[in-house]
């Protein structure tokens, strides 16, 4: 079985997806980096978790479900 991630962590990427969404690419990298600007209230633990799985929604060609 692999990692589940909170609902807390889908939720603030399918937040921020919806006001961003070209600026995400299927690299972890390059995710962290734009999400640097884009949410400022994020601790740097949250904002690598977001960023990871952003990239992983890109790479599986996944759409966000709507998380409440």
């Amino acid at each position: 079985m692999g990692r589940v991630r909170n609902t807390f962590i889908k939720r603030n990427a399918g937040k921020i997806i919806e006001k961003h969404p070209d600026s995400f690419s299927k690299s972890f990298e390059e995710n962290k980096k734009s999400l640097k600007g884009k949410a400022e209230f994020m601790s740097k633990k949250i904002r690598n978790r977001v960023a990871g799985y952003l990239a992983f929604i890109k790479k599986k060609g996944k759409s966000l479900k709507k998380v409440e």
